[in-house]
């Protein structure tokens, strides 16, 4: 029939189907057939869709940069979102008219609205520093936006990728950033080196600590020895004291025994020499002929030529001359020898 037409949909394609300006069904992914000239065909993506952006802003000093990232969402509510802008499309699934691309234009101007209101409040250096909040601020602000809000749309994810200033300013602070570095990398050696030279002193200290602690510890070593040698030598010389004093008085009672023992002995000697003397007294003035013979014992050959040569001898002046011989003498001087029983 003329004018009857048969259209099919991808399953993120969210259609809705309008006869003479009247909802006749609506979903994803639908296949229909339809009468052209009493028809209209609204085909809204109902899938996640990534909007890359990139803008230029100023910073609080006056500084352009530019911010460059991209933004997730997607269609939540896709008849609010028909009811905003024309998503028609012909037989061929092309669009009509050119609003399908207003809608992600309306929401980089919100997300360039937000990140505006953020980066116009810091300097240019702390803005470089603080991507993170402006992705969150801008994210916050998508996501509580009226006009989001209108068109039926979910922002699922903002994401910061670059905030650039301009090259002269970015050589610049890359100068400026390699000379605070370098003067950060010589305060760093300069301190490595202080804490070098500390640790050293430190550990002098400790050394030199250590060092009078071991000085002071062979002092008191030193000290105790020479007291223990003190009291040693203390006691020694008392102990040779006392030898001394012991030997002294051993000395003194051993001469005290000494002379005890000699008057004793002269004592005795005396009463022996009187006992004698009493004895002897009778005989001391008689001949020692008559004390041989009241001795009452004979001599023998020795002894009566002893006798003999006495009498010789006594009475010398009286002889001559006497010769005895050898042979005589020796006969004389002979043992007698006793006979055999």
């Amino acid at each position: 029939m003329l004018g009857i037409r048969y259209i099919r949909f991808d399953a993120m394609d969210f259609v809705m189907h309008y006869r003479r300006g009247r909802l006749v069904r609506s979903g994803r992914g639908l296949a229909f057939f339809y009468f052209a000239p009493q028809t209209s065909i609204v085909a809204i993506p109902a899938g996640s869709r990534d909007l890359p952006f990139i803008f230029e802003e100023t910073t609080a000093d006056f500084q352009p940069v530019s911010l460059q990232g991209q933004l997730t969402f997607k269609v939540e509510d896709p008849a609010r979102l028909a009811d905003q802008l024309d998503f028609t499309v012909d037989a061929a699934k092309q669009y009509r008219t050119d609003d399908f691309e207003k809608l992600p234009q309306r929401l980089v101007n919100e997300a360039q609205t937000a990140a505006a209101g953020i980066i116009h409040r810091l300097d240019l250096r702390k803005a470089l520093r603080t991507l993170p909040e402006i992705e969150r601020e801008i994210q916050t602000h998508l996501q509580r936006s009226a006009v989001v809000e209108m068109l039926g749309i979910r922002i699922q994810g903002v994401q910061v990728l670059a905030l650039r200033p301009n090259p002269d300013m970015a050589r610049a602070l890359e100068a400026a950033t390699r000379e605070a570095l370098q003067q950060e990398a010589d305060q760093a050696v300069y301190e490595r080196r202080n804490f070098a030279l500390e640790q050293e002193r430190r550990l002098r200290e400790s050394e030199l600590s250590t060092e009078i602690a071991v000085e002071e510890k062979q002092k008191q070593i030193a000290e105790k020895r020479m007291e223990t040698e003190a009291v040693k030598q203390e006691n020694a010389h008392r102990l040779r004291q006392m030898e001394l004093q012991s030997g002294i008085t051993l000395e003194k009672e051993r001469r005290e025994l000494i002379t005890l023992e000699a008057e004793n002995e002269r004592a005795q000697a005396d009463t022996r020499r009187y006992v004698s003397e009493a004895m002897l007294a009778p005989y001391a003035s008689m001949d020692w002929k008559k004390l041989m013979a009241l001795k009452g014992e004979g001599l023998d050959s020795s002894g009566q030529i002893a006798l003999a040569f006495r009498e010789l001898a006594e009475n010398a002046s009286r002889i001559g001359n006497l010769n005895i011989s050898p042979e005589l003498l020796d006969a004389l001087t002979q043992p007698r020898r006793k006979p055999r029983a």
